[in-house]
C-alpha cells in the first residue's frame, strides 16, 4: 500500500551545514503498527506488504501530531512506506538519513536488513543502494524502546504510565526528519571546522569515503555576497586538511552573529565530483579561573533552561518556524543563551541558534542510564561521540555537558571512572570548548565548576554566595564527595519559581512555595538574580526554565508560548551589566 504523502510536516532541509541540492523528504504518511509483544520480526513484519495503522512523521506516536495519540508504552514500533527511486540517480549512491528514533533501530529495504542503530538522539545513516531495485521499494523500519531498563538515556521521558514532577510524555521511534539523499559514488562524509580569527583563517578538516588519490579539495569562503577567500588542495588518501586564508575578519558574537557562506567541492581532471554548501562562524571560547569569555571579552552567559519539548509534538517541534521562536522568545526576555537540558536538539535549532547569536550548552539525556557500574558507558559514549561530531561545527555552542544531575541509584555511587571517561573523550574531539563532567552533583574532573540552588528565599541565597565573594569557602553542593578547584564558576540551575495562577487542579509541580502575586514573583526573581549578576566570581546563571512542561509551570512563559509577565520586566533584570563584565 502506497500512502500519499501531499502534505509534507518539516520539509525544511535537515542538516544545513552540508546541503546538497539532490535529495527527498520523506516525512509523511506512513503505515504504522505498535509491536508489544516484540514478535513482529518472528511475524515477519520486515517483509509485510502492509502494517494495521498510519502515522504522520517526523512525530512520534505519543504526540496528538502524530494522529496516534497512544500515550502507554509501546516496547516497539514498526513504519512502512514505500519509495521510488528518481532515474538519475541510480547511477549513483542513495543514502538514507535518520534525524533521530528511539532507541533500538533496524532498517529494512526489500526485505534485506541495511544496518541497525542504537541511541534515541544522534542522527544515523545507512547507504541503501545495493538494497534496490527498479520501480518501487519497500522500506520498513522497527524501533524498541524501554524507558524503564535503566539501560538508555531517555531524559525526561517519564518511567511512570502518567507524567509527573520533571518528568513528561514520553517519545518512542522516529521525531526527526527521514530523509534520502543522492551522493556520487566518491564523496565527502563529513566536514570539522576550526576558526582561527587570530590568522585570518578556518582550518578545515574533511573525511572522503574512500582513499583518493590526485583529486583536488576546493573551499571558498563568501561574506555578504562577496568572495573572501579561496583554497585548494590535492588529495592523498581519505582525509583531508586545508588553511582557508581570509581576507575579511567578521568575528561572531554573541547578539552579533556574523556567519560566512562556506563552498566546498571535491574535483577530479576539472569535473566537479561532489558539491557541497556549508557556513560558519569565527569566534573563541577560552576560560580562566574568574570567567568564560567569547573572543577575549568576558560575557556573563545569562541562561536559561530549555527542555524542547510542544504541547502537539512531545520532542518535535511542529515547525522549522517554532524552533526560531523558542529562541526569540528567550532573547525578548534579556537572556543570551540557553541550556539545552536532558536532550540532544536537533540541527536545525542549532543552526538559528548560529544566525541569531545565541549561545547554548550542548547536553545528553542521560537520565533514566545506571552509571552506577561501566556498563552504563556502553549505552552512553558512542551516541555522544556522534553527537559532539554531529555538532562539533556550530559556533552558538559554548561548552558541552554530557551528564546532568547523575544521582545514586539504590543506594549505590555514580562509577566515578564513567564520568572521567566521557570529559576526556569529550576533550579528546574537541580542544576549543570547556566541557562539564556532570552539571549541579559530583564533579570529578571538569572546566567549569556548576551547582544548582533552588532556594527561593533570596536573602539566603545571597548570602550564600556572599561568602564566596568575600574570599571564604566557595558554596559545594555535596563537599564530602568534591572539591572546588578555582574553576569559573556557574549558578546552572537556580529558580523554578512556581507560578500558575490560574490553575484548576493539583497536578502542577514546581520549586519551593509558590508567590501569592505577580509582584511577588518578580521581586523573588529580581532578588534571586541579581544576586549573581553583582557577584564578581559568578560567571554564568541559568534560569529554570524558559517555558512551563506539562504539569511542571515554573516556566516564564507557559506551554503554549504565552508570556506569564510583560517580557520587559524581566529583560531589564536580566540585561543588567554584571559585575564581571564591568
Amino acid at each position: 500500500m502506497l500512502i500519499e504523502n501531499s502534505n509534507i510536516p518539516r520539509p525544511e532541509y535537515p542538516r544545513p551545514q552540508l546541503v546538497r541540492d539532490n535529495w527527498i523528504n520523506l516525512n509523511g504518511y506512513w503505515e504504522f503498527e505498535i509491536d508489544n509483544g516484540k514478535s513482529g520480526r518472528e511475524r515477519g513484519l520486515h517483509e509485510a506488504k502492509g502494517l494495521n495503522g498510519k502515522i504522520l512523521v517526523p512525530f512520534c506516536p505519543e504526540s496528538k501530531l502524530s494522529e496516534v495519540e497512544n500515550k502507554d508504552f509501546m516496547a516497539a514500533v514498526w513504519y512502512r512506506r514505500e519509495i521510488t527511486i528518481p532515474e538519475q540517480w541510480k547511477s549513483q549512491r542513495v543514502i538514507l538519513h535518520f534525524g533521530a528514533v528511539d532507541y533500538h533501530t533496524e532498517v529494512w529495504v526489500n526485505g534485506s536488513s541495511v544496518g541497525k542503530h542504537k541511541g534515541g538522539y544522534s542522527s544515523f545513516s545507512f547507504d541503501i543502494s545495493t538494497f534496490l531495485k527498479e520501480g518501487v521499494n519497500d522500506m520498513v523500519v522497527c524501533a524498541e524502546d524501554d524507558v524503564r531498563s535503566w539501560l538508555q538515556p531517555s531524559g525526561k521521558q517519564s518511567m511512570e504510565y502518567h507524567s509527573h514532577g520533571c518528568e513528561y510524555t514520553r517519545t518512542t521511534g522516529i521525531w526527526q526528519t527521514v530523509w534520502l539523499e543522492c551522493v556520487p559514488k566518491e564523496c565527502i562524509v563529513s566536514l570539522k571546522y576550526n576558526p582561527d580569527p587570530a590568522n585570518s583563517c578556518l582550518h578545515i578538516e574533511a573525511v572522503l569515503n574512500q582513499s583518493l588519490c590526485g583529486y583536488k579539495f576546493n573551499a571558498e569562503a563568501v561574506y555578504k555576497d562577496a568572495k573572501v577567500g579561496s583554497s585548494s588542495i590535492f588529495v592523498t588518501g581519505n582525509t583531508v586538511r586545508l588553511s582557508l586564508e581570509l581576507s575579511e575578519v567578521h568575528l561572531w558574537d554573541v547578539g552579533k552573529p556574523e556567519l560566512y557562506d562556506l563552498h566546498i567541492s571535491l574535483s577530479n581532471n576539472q569535473q566537479c565530483i561532489d558539491k557541497i554548501k556549508s557556513y560558519f562562524g569565527l569566534r573563541i571560547v577560552s576560560f580562566d579561573d574568574n570567567t568564560i569569555s567569547i573572543n577575549a571579552r568576558k560575557v556573563f552567559q545569562r541562561l536559561v533552561l530549555d527542555q524542547g519539548f510542544y504541547p502537539d509534538g512531545i520532542y518535535t517541534a511542529p515547525t522549522d518556524e517554532d524552533l526560531k521562536k523558542d529562541i526569540q522568545l528567550a532573547l525578548d526576555m534579556g537572556f543570551n543563551g540557553a541550556r539545552l537540558h536532558e536532550k540532544i536538539f536537533e540541527p536545525r535549532y542549532l543552526y538559528w541558534a548560529d544566525k541569531m547569536g545565541y549561545i547554548v550548552w550542548g547536553e545528553h539525556a542521560n537520565w533514566g542510564l545506571d552509571i552506577t557500574t561501566s556498563t552504563g558507558l556502553e549505552s552512553f559514549l558512542p551516541e555522544w561521540i556522534e553527537a559532539v561530531e554531529r555538532d562539533y561545527n556550530h559556533p552558538s555552542i559554548v561548552g558541552w555537558c554530557p551528564f546532568n544531575e547523575t544521582w545514586d541509584r539504590n543506594g549505590t555511587k555514580q562509577d566515578n571512572e564513567v564520568l572521567s571517561i566521557v570529559y576526556k573523550a569529550t576533550k579528546a574531539i574537541d580542544k576549543t570548548r570547556p566541557v562539564i563532567d556532570t552539571s549541579g552533583n559530583f564533579h570529578v574532573i571538569t572546566d567549569i565548576f556548576d551547582v544548582h540552588d533552588y532556594d527561593q528565599n533570596h536573602e539566603t541565597f545571597k548570602a550564600r554566595y556572599d561568602a564566596f565573594k568575600n574570599g571564604e569557602d566557595v558554596y559545594v553542593t555535596f563537599p564530602d564527595r568534591q572539591k572546588y578547584e578555582g574553576q569559573p564558576y556557574f549558578v546552572s540551575e537556580y529558580g523554578g519559581i512556581w507560578w500558575n495562577p490560574a490553575q484548576k487542579d493539583t497536578k502542577s509541580w514546581g520549586y519551593g512555595t509558590r508567590p501569592t502575586s505577580e509582584e511577588e514573583f518578580i521581586n523573588r526573581y529580581k532578588g534571586l538574580t541579581e544576586a549573581l549578576l553583582q557577584h564578581p566570581r559568578i560567571c554564568a546563571f541559568c534560569y529554570t526554565q524558559l517555558y512551563d512542561v506539562e504539569q511542571e509551570v515554573n516556566g516564564l512563559y507557559t506551554y503554549d508560548r504565552k508570556p506569564k509577565f510583560d517580557p520587559k520586566i524581566i529583560k531589564a533584570i536580566n540585561s543588567a551589566v554584571a559585575e564581571i563584565e564591568k
